[in-house]
């Protein structure tokens, strides 16, 4: 390993200043929420010395907010604390449960779904469900605070919008309302703590003769990054969330899709999956929706 600072700024002024002071000087800087990814680059692929700086004693990215129209997530807040907010679950079931498949439980104990965000791989699970979920990034910079739609908030393999003087404070979520239903899912060669080779999520809003009114849908592991899939969701809009609307979801979503080939899968074994994996949580979702 290289040689590393350590900061540890206990407001956002603060953080920012930190990250300003090293821009300036032309150092390296890399944000520390959860460190479950940083720590394991450290020490394998990444080792150029550089500046840590730890975002965990800041309130802002600790905040959990569940309000009557809007939720928020700080980016240090980790997944073993959300998923035991209760009121959380209910809410975004399909969310919690993509946070849920990231490592084991001593993981998710420092793991979190900003984390998660920002390390911007294609193949993370909570970012399909993030997007589905309408997910708005509060970033934080020298200039105050900006926000970017969290589909729009990655650019490329392990890459993202944040300047080097900018960092994640957490997601906006608006809240849905009655009778809507969020699902992800994903497909792994092994049994648990494996890496995805496809996976799909779908939120959507039923109205009250069971009708689909609103939809996103997102899918990931199977482009450079995870992506919203436009024609999917509106596949489901205006149906009963049937098996016809639910094929035709899943036929956008491999439409949709452009993976790679590697040990894990063929592209054609990855687009196909992707579609069954629509599928299924778009059913998941919609069943939820009516309170099954």
């Amino acid at each position: 390993m290289g040689a590393y600072a350590y900061a540890r700024p206990t407001s956002v002024e603060e953080a920012v200043s930190v990250l300003a002071s090293a821009a300036e000087a032309g150092q390296r800087t890399q944000m520390l929420a959860g460190g479950t990814d940083v720590l394991v680059q450290m020490r394998s692929v990444d080792r150029d010395p550089r500046t840590l700086v730890d975002v965990k004693h800041i309130a802002e990215t600790n905040r959990v907010e569940i309000g009557s129209d809007e939720v928020f997530v700080g980016a240090a807040v980790p997944s073993g604390v959300l998923n035991e907010n209760e009121e959380l679950k209910a809410i975004f079931p399909g969310l919690l449960e993509s946070a849920d498949l990231i490592g084991s439980t001593q993981i998710q104990g420092r793991a979190s779904i900003g984390g998660n965000l920002c390390n911007s791989s294609p193949a993370g699970d909570t970012i399909p469900a993030i997007i589905a979920a309408g997910g708005v990034c509060v970033i934080a910079g020298p200039s105050g605070t900006r926000e970017v739609a969290c589909e729009d908030f990655l650019t490329g393999v392990g890459t993202n919008v944040l300047g080097d003087t900018e960092f994640l404070l957490g997601m906006r979520f608006p809240r849905p309302p009655a009778r809507s239903g969020d699902a992800y899912l994903r497909f792994i060669p092994r049994t648990e703590m494996d890496i995805a080779v496809a996976g799909a999520g779908v939120a959507l809003h039923l109205d009250a003769d069971g009708n689909c009114v609103h939809a996103r849908v997102a899918i990931g592991a199977v482009a450079p990054t995870a992506l919203l899939v436009p024609a999917a969701g509106e596949a489901l809009v205006g149906t009963r969330v049937d098996d016809a609307a639910l094929a035709a979801a899943g036929a956008a979503c491999s439409a949709a899709a452009s993976p790679i080939t590697d040990k894990r899968g063929t592209v054609e074994y990855r687009i196909k999956v992707v579609g069954v994996l629509c599928r299924r949580a778009g059913a998941i979702a919609r069943d939820r929706a009516l309170g099954n």
